[in-house]
């Protein structure tokens, strides 16, 4: 005792509430918070304890009941009153880490489903627009919206819907001060508790608009609460008792005994709230007693806000409540990390501050919430329905009376525990009088529980409860497991730098190859998709790569962590290969639709290099085709950050990816079976483009005698698809298709379609690395060259000694779009967009042909989002749509990736539409971009890329490039005056995200651009990209030698980044 003396003297002496009052205000958080978590603060600091003795109250005697209440209804109260939700759980406590309302509750409707659809019932039934809001906290704010927005677009329109709940600082839990994460930031705050109801409303300005708008009475209660509805009875009680605030409250029955109740306070006959944590030992019996006290609060609450208003001037601005402290750790995935307390208030509490405040008993079928996985088992069972007024009700076959659920605390405290056990299906419960189950099962809606029943599995893998009827004692610890489908998990910790980059995480081979690195990041990736709400055990999971070094291996891995995570079916590439724009294609396009998969696993590092000492890579693609957006990568880094296992099942079998054919795997207990099927890698993907494009069109102007193609697959992936659509769809040479077979080191080259690393088509084409001309003295140059990378998804176009850039070649393409059936037959083309760093060639083109423009950052999710903005968002149709980088990547919304075949395609089209006379001299790629220079002006451009640059030193080069934006601007370089110097900041027209620093502009205010971009790809070091563009509008000036026209610009460019000093270097590896 006397330490705790010294400490809490000590403790007193040091704790100060002006850090906190810092940090919130920096935060911009309101006055009322502050000063509410302030005397939450001082109750901490003053080593207040919070008990309440036995002695000091008295039990609360008959309370008026619900069911007894006389007088007829008032429904134009409804005008005055507004319902509010409260919606800042996360929902940790069942392993929940969103909004813990969109858990699917029952028939695939979620808590925020049935919410949304009470109050569009109850609106319906009484004729007033009852007023409806949300309290949400920075934790469940996103989702939410995004949910409203989707789903019940009139309820998220409406004015005053969001209330934002506040957020407090954790504290550390020995000095007291704002506790740090570096990790990450926002694990350093916490919601303040739903005692934070009535500093919300002041602080948000909700109080004074609802009281200006006429409003005076307020319900509210629990999202996970659905029983708790608007009840038009107990609304006109309170209106007419005219009591400032009413609490509902359930009688306590053995359940509830360890639970808060009702008193009286002796001294001033206040009616008041105990919590377990207010009692002290000796009064625990007294406490537990629960025919000495009788009620507890159900948080369903009745206030009068005229009367709440008069409270909080009294107090100051805010309603001192009494502080529940709660001992966390500082990042909650990570046990290790700072010890802290969160200091929370409890809403109910304020009923000892409005005096003449009353309490009302309810049924308990008001008091429904979904606090453990015993709930939420019983609400989605046939034990209960949902009613015409959208409540869950109790189903008339169970008389009554619900079933008892005991599920194994230890076991099935997660969500996800109870879903993998429940995969099968819910059983009936209508005939179950009470369940218990001990250790880990598996059930189906095969089964029907009846009377009362005990099931046991002392063993550590899961059993399979039989189908049927089951009734009594069950011991299934003999019973006959899974086999080959046995899941076991393996112990793991985080591994330093899985961060995905714009195009999925890639490193060397090595590394991928290294204890746990494949299966941490494969780990991560379920769990982020799963927790996003996909169903795995749905669909097909889709595995693919550009057969580099370590793919089959790799590839073996997933099917097996796949089946362990729940995956029922999956499809692979035969011989593990699919190029990326082809998983896309079969994600979208192949069915059944039973069987459509929800996403995919891509094995690819793309255009960098591949084999033992070189580059692998991965990525996972949504359901949509494209790649995963920002949220769930960021997800899946978090994740791999905190992850202490991953699931595999070691003795399914490795499965032969060198033929076509199905492969099914049945469990020992004959409860599951999984299928592998090897596909076609090339069937979906050239079938979609046989509908997109003119073959017969294409097919014609490859027959001329003065046409001839080569396509260079670099030894990729590509090599397949290139072969069956020249050779076996258009009738083409075997010679059509070079470099056709793919190697898992891409024969030793660099499969990067470019001047520089394509020199063997380069030379054929009769071109130097740097785009000139060469003396080919009497060879036959082909008509048309085209290259591919690694996976498939770029492409470099050339013609007769003729380079086009990938920027005119988007411009063009969009230019002619009409001349592809695709676009011709929907009315033509609508939307265009680039990545930023791309030149404003396109830019020219959709001024004059007035399609939508979009300048995006690096990365094709951007154009996925533009693509599906009414598909997904609700938002304008911008298909038909055409998209592309000037890193060799060209597509439309055929896909969500890049394409480089429909790249080719879209060429050939071009040039077919143009020839159509077969008598007349062929038009050539070179006659075709001159003519749009003629009609457009040419936009001059080039990219140096300096690859494995020190990262350090390119990252400093970057930050002192963007801190110099503002001194920048208005500088005088050379001949150039910069009108504008920043960092690239993107706001997604269709879902509001905002991606920062994209990169580096310097905008000249001739309409020149300089920029620069550490590009996220390579696999080691750093790639530092630096793109040069003027326009030049001039028609005597559209032949210079690109080197020429941007050759004071370069030098303006290097003075401008001064890598040399940063790097050590002024020479690129690359010009494109």
């Amino acid at each position: 005792k006397k330490h705790e003396s010294i400490l809490k003297e000590k403790t007193e002496t040091m704790a100060t509430f002006e850090p906190c009052r810092t940090k919130m205000e920096a935060e911009g958080i309101a006055q009322s918070a502050i000063s509410a978590f302030e005397s939450t603060f001082k109750s901490l600091v003053a080593g207040e304890t919070g008990i309440i003795p036995e002695s000091t109250i008295t039990p609360v005697p008959e309370l008026v009941s619900s069911t007894s209440i006389s007088g007829e209804p008032n429904a134009s109260l409804l005008e005055k009153t507004v319902v509010l939700k409260l919606n800042g759980g996360l929902g940790t406590g069942m392993g929940l880490d969103k909004a813990k309302s969109l858990l699917v509750v029952k028939d695939g409707e979620t808590f925020l489903d049935l919410t949304a659809k009470q109050v569009i019932k109850m609106r319906e039934t009484y004729g007033f627009k009852v007023k409806f809001m949300l309290m949400n906290s920075f934790s469940t704010s996103a989702d939410t919206l995004a949910f409203f927005n989707e789903k019940y677009p009139e309820l998220a329109a409406e004015v005053g819907l969001e209330m934002m709940q506040n957020k407090v600082p954790k504290l550390d839990a020995t000095t007291f001060v704002p506790a740090t994460c570096e990790s990450n930031p926002d694990n350093e705050w916490c919601p303040p508790g739903h005692g934070d109801l009535y500093a919300a409303l002041v602080g948000s300005g909700s109080l004074d608009a609802l009281l200006e708008g006429g409003y005076k009475y307020m319900f509210v209660s629990n999202s996970d609460n659905l029983g708790a509805t608007m009840d038009l009875p107990i609304l006109t009680h309170f209106a007419s008792s005219d009591a400032p605030f009413m609490m509902e409250c359930c009688e306590r029955t053995a359940n509830d005994k360890k639970g808060g109740h009702l008193a009286i306070r002796n001294s001033d006959k206040q009616l008041i709230l105990r919590e377990s944590a207010m009692c002290a030992d000796e009064d625990e019996p007294a406490f537990q007693d629960i025919t000495k006290h009788r009620f507890f609060n159900t948080n369903n609450l009745w206030i009068r806000l005229d009367k709440l208003k008069e409270i909080i001037d009294k107090f100051g601005g805010f309603i001192p409540l009494p502080m529940i402290k709660n001992k966390k750790t500082v990042d909650p995935k990570d046990d290790s990390s700072q010890k802290v307390v969160q200091l929370e208030t409890a809403m109910g509490a304020a009923i000892e501050c409005f005096q003449g405040a009353s309490a009302i008993v309810v049924p308990r079928t008001r008091f429904a919430p979904v606090k453990k996985c015993n709930d939420l088992f019983l609400l989605r069972s046939d034990a209960y329905i949902i009613s015409d007024n959208f409540r869950p009700i109790l189903s008339p076959s169970c008389n009554g009376v619900a079933p008892i659920m005991s599920l194994d605390s230890k076991k099935y405290k997660l969500v996800s525990s109870l879903e993998k056990a429940t995969v099968g299906g819910i059983p009936s419960l209508i005939k179950c009088k009470k369940l218990t189950v001990k250790g880990v099962v598996k059930m189906s809606k095969k089964t029907t529980f009846t009377g009362e029943v005990s099931i046991v599995n002392s063993a550590d893998e899961a059993k399979m409860v039989p189908s049927g009827e089951v009734t009594g004692d069950l011991d299934l610890s003999d019973a006959a497991g899974l086999g080959p489908l046995k899941p076991t998990v393996v112990a793991t910790t985080p591994i330093e730098g899985q961060k995905p980059g714009t195009s999925g995480l890639r490193k060397k081979t090595k590394v991928f190859m290294g204890e746990n690195y494949l299966n941490n990041f494969v780990q991560a990736s379920f769990d982020a998709v799963i927790a996003s709400g996909t169903n795995v055990s749905e669909g097909t999971l889709l595995i693919g790569g550009d057969g580099r070094y370590y793919n089959p291996e790799a590839i073996q891995t997933i099917i097996k962590m796949g089946v362990a995570n729940g995956v029922k079916r999956f499809w692979i590439g035969q011989d593990g290969l699919m190029s990326t724009p082809a998983v896309s294609a079969v994600i979208r396009e192949r069915g059944p639709v039973w069987q459509k998969s929800f996403g995919a696993f891509i094995l690819t590092a793309s255009h960098n290099p591949g084999g033992p000492e070189e580059d692998f890579g991965i990525k996972y693609n949504c359901e949509n085709g494209g790649p995963a957006p920002e949220k769930l990568t960021g997800e899946i880094y978090k994740n791999t950050q905190v992850i202490k296992s991953y699931n595999i099942c070691s003795d399914f079998p490795v499965i032969d990816i060198s033929k076509a054919g199905s492969t099914t795997v049945v469990g020992t207990d004959g409860s599951d079976e999984v299928t592998v099927e090897v596909i076609d890698s090339t069937e979906s993907h050239v079938n979609l483009l046989k509908t997109i494009f003119d073959f017969p069109a294409i097919k014609a102007l490859l027959d001329r005698e003065d046409f001839s193609i080569v396509y260079d697959s670099m030894h990729g992936v590509n090599g397949p698809y290139a072969k069956k659509i020249l050779i076996d769809e258009l009738g083409q040479p075997e010679s059509s298709c070079m470099n056709a077979t793919p190697k898992d080191d891409f024969n030793g080259g660099h499969a990067d379609p470019n001047l520089t690393y394509a020199k063997e088509l380069v030379e054929i084409m009769g071109l130097d690395k740097k785009g000139s001309k060469i003396d080919v003295g009497d060879k036959k140059i082909p008509s048309f060259g085209a290259a591919a990378d690694g996976d498939g998804d770029r492409n470099m176009i050339l013609g007769t000694q003729f380079f086009v850039t990938p920027s005119d070649s988007l411009a063009i393409i969009a230019s002619y779009a009409d001349c592809i059936p695709f676009f011709r037959a929907q009315g033509g083309l609508k939307g265009v967009a680039r990545s930023m760093p791309t030149s404003g060639a396109v830019d020219l083109v959709a001024k004059a042909m007035n399609f939508d423009l979009f300048e995006t950052p690096t990365g094709w999710k951007y154009f996925g989002n533009l693509m599906d903005s009414k598909d997904l968002f609700g938002g304008k149709d911008y298909t038909p749509f055409i998209c592309g980088e000037e890193s060799f990547g060209t597509g439309s919304n055929h896909v969500r990736e890049k394409d480089g075949v429909w790249a080719v395609l879209a060429w050939l089209s071009i040039l077919s539409s143009v020839n159509t006379d077969a008598s007349k001299p062929l038009v050539t790629v070179e006659d075709i971009v001159k003519q749009h220079w003629a009609k457009y002006g040419r936009n001059y451009y080039c990219r140096w890329d300096f690859e494995g640059m020190d990262k350090p030193g390119a990252t400093a080069m970057m930050d002192k490039m963007r801190a110099d934006t503002a001194t920048n601007a208005g500088r005088v370089v050379g001949s150039y005056t910069i009108a504008t110097a920043d960092d690239f900041t993107y706001v997604d027209p269709v879902d509001g995200s905002v991606a920062k620093k994209q990169g580096i502009r310097f905008l000249m205010s001739d309409g020149s651009r300089v920029i620069f971009r550490l590009s996220g790809t390579a696999g080691s070091g750093a790639t530092v990209r630096m793109y040069i563009e003027q326009y030049q509008p001039d028609a005597s000036k559209l032949d210079m030698p690109v080197s020429e026209a941007l050759a004071e610009l370069v030098k303006v460019a290097l003075e401008l980044c001064d890598i040399k000093t940063f790097c050590g270097t002024e020479t690129p590896t690359v010009i494109t």
